[in-house]
């Protein structure tokens, strides 16, 4: 957003904070895009309609084409007038059924949901099973072998601490600095379903779902889990393998 686009969007009366869920699956990621529809088009579009001005939002996070969210957060400023226990109800009434608002809320103006974020939770999922089932395909990256927990576990914590991520990052990112801090790296299995659980200060370009290309990686025998700090150390995005499909990842839950 342009500065003075910006100040003119401070200058309404409102600061709305929205909280919700989509499935990314349909959608070309979150962010805007003129060609192709993402959620912000949809979600924007709504609004409008709701508020009777023009909307811009802010994001916790651009989800990647795929990708899905159950706590996205954006925010909006807005001279309109329904009450903020009427938005979400009014909202989802009009959105399609892969979009719910699930919490809305007044904010105070300097409230960013991009730049207020203190730090951030992804999930990834992983279904285990000789046969693909075709109900879990949109939610779950399907792996036809074993995988073995207790290795994917160590090797995840490799990953906590602060590092410079590198190795784990995409061409094509903003050009910000790579070192993140990742105070959880964790993964739990529920049958034959794997929930990895990433919480960080912050997150770079594909960050999560190239470190899911290597633990799998882990998990099937293919790479040893004590190699990790060696991939982390050579800043090298080569040495970590193949990326993760998107169907797999959730933007989980944002703190401020």
């Amino acid at each position: 957003m342009r500065p003075e686009h910006k100040e003119m969007m401070k200058a309404r009366a409102r600061n709305i904070k929205l909280t919700l869920m989509y499935d990314g699956t349909r959608y070309h990621g979150f962010q805007r895009q003129n060609k192709v529809v993402a959620v912000q088009n949809v979600l924007e579009d709504v609004l409008q309609k709701l508020f009777g001005d023009s909307i811009e939002l802010a994001a916790a996070g651009r989800t990647d084409a795929g990708v899905h969210a159950r706590g996205q957060v954006v925010n909006f400023f807005t001279d309109g007038t329904i009450p903020i226990e009427r938005v979400a109800y009014a909202a989802n009434r009009l959105l399609p059924e892969d979009i719910v608002i699930t919490k809305a809320e007044e904010a105070a103006k300097d409230f960013s949901a991009l730049h207020c974020v203190r730090s951030k939770i992804y999930q990834y999922k992983v279904y285990q099973s000789s046969v693909a089932d075709p109900f879990m395909a949109r939610y779950f990256w399907h792996v036809n072998k074993d995988l073995n927990l207790e290795n994917m576990q160590k090797a995840l914590k490799y990953i906590e601490g602060e590092h410079d991520f590198s190795s784990f990052r995409s061409v094509g990112g903003n050009d910000t600095s790579p070192v993140r801090e990742i105070y959880e790296a964790s993964c739990r299995q529920e049958g034959n379903i794997f929930v990895f659980k990433f919480w960080g200060s912050g997150f770079l370009y594909h960050m999560v779902r190239n470190i899911m290309g290597l633990m799998v990686n882990i998990g099937l025998g293919r790479v040893d889990k004590d190699e990790v700090p060696k991939i982390i150390a050579a800043k090298n995005r080569a040495l970590a393998g193949k990326m993760a499909p998107a169907n797999g990842l959730y933007l989980y839950k944002v703190y401020y």
